[in-house]
């Protein structure tokens, strides 16, 4: 059976798409490509206003570093901290090992940080309900990379949204077509849906329906039995003003780097400590560094820069960079248990513990 007919007003259209459709919206000089409000696609920045060229014969000058080791009662505190985080070691193998040797590793980690800034634009709306209008008629809109912001601080990541100056402009309701309202999809604009327990027939076994009470059909809960609904995008108000959202990201893309040279010591557990940064060098733009004593982190550096370069310049304006070196603190631990020689390793400056194998590991009460 058929949904039960109600009154039906023509005037009131279907709902429409909640974007607006392709051609709504004109161009603006220096935001074209952007109307349909995908803000993914970054506005190319000016280019920048010099390009520094490389110093030649530019050394790194590095200090004397001293290659930090720990003492048997750091490591053995250490060690100690790490079993009581493992609920099945036991605590005793670490109170009564005798150590044997305490051999420090060096190990440098090189770090680069590019602080980008990085600007797309959208077509945006809202409601309009009489609000102030700053349209084309006041003046030319500046172009994307000149709005002024105020920035943040450096190499913090943070968004902004600014409204575009001059490109706002007020224009009937895409979805309802100005008229404020729309029809109701649940019961098509009837404002009635046939009874779903009696199927429309308004009896169930001979008896009546005491959900519909023998009309077959209810009225629709979505809209209130009116068969219209305030249109969700205008609001009712009929008209919607349009603006161009510029978006603003700071980002501080960063890259590490750390020589493998201790095959037995996962290079991943670096990322949870700091280490002692005795080399930083800041720029605009940072040159790679020469005259290190690692090799690989020079050619590491040489690397690195180019990538950042090559991925950041092009879609984003580069604002500052900083290249630093760091000593991270590592030592390898030997020592005696029970007639057997075990290890394990004291990292970062916090002192963290790795051990692969831990004598007594499970206790059993």
């Amino acid at each position: 059976m058929d949904e039960q007919p109600g009154a039906l007003d023509p005037n009131i259209p279907e709902e429409g798409p909640s974007a607006p459709p392709p051609g709504w919206l004109d161009d603006i000089h220096g935001y074209q490509g952007h109307k349909g409000g995908n803000d993914d696609d970054p506005l190319y920045p000016p280019p920048p206003a010099y390009n520094p060229e490389p110093e030649l014969n530019r050394n790194t000058l590095v200090p004397n570093v001293r290659v930090p080791s720990v003492s048997e009662d750091v490591a053995r505190e250490a060690l100690l901290k790490f079993v009581e985080s493992k609920w099945t070691y036991s605590s005793k193998p670490a109170r009564n090992l005798t150590f044997k040797e305490l051999k420090p590793i060096t190990v440098y980690r090189y770090r680069l940080e590019t602080y980008t800034e990085t600007r797309t634009s959208a077509w945006q709306f809202e409601s309009y309900n009489g609000q102030m209008v700053d349209g084309p008629e006041n003046g030319m809109s500046p172009p994307p990379w000149d709005i002024p912001v105020a920035l943040p601080q450096r190499y913090t990541n943070m968004v902004q949204k600014v409204r575009v100056p001059h490109t706002s402009f007020v224009k009937l309701c895409h979805t309802c077509h100005g008229c404020g309202r729309t029809r109701c999809i649940a019961c098509f604009g009837r404002g009635r849906k046939r009874c779903t327990f009696c199927h429309g027939h308004g009896h169930s076994r001979n008896k009546r329906c005491t959900s519909c009470h023998g009309h077959g059909y209810k009225r629709c809960i979505t809209c209130h039995g009116h068969g219209f609904k305030i249109c969700h995008v205008c609001n009712g108000n009929r008209n919607l003003l349009h603006f161009i959202l510029l978006t603003i990201s700071w980002k501080n893309n960063v890259d590490e780097f750390i020589p493998d040279r201790q095959p037995d010591f996962p290079d991943k557990k670096f990322e949870q400590v700091t280490g002692d940064p005795f080399f930083i060098d800041e720029n605009l733009l940072v040159y790679p560094i020469q005259g290190f004593p690692d090799q690989d982190i020079c050619d590491v550096s040489t690397k690195m820069i180019n990538e950042h370069l090559n991925r950041f310049s092009s879609t984003s304006r580069i604002l500052q960079q900083r290249q630093t070196i760091e000593l991270v603190p590592l030592t390898q631990a030997f020592y005696n248990y029970s007639g057997k020689v075990h290890n394990f390793f004291v990292y970062g400056t916090e002192n963290k513990v790795f051990a692969s194998k831990y004598p007594s590991a499970c206790t059993i009460l």
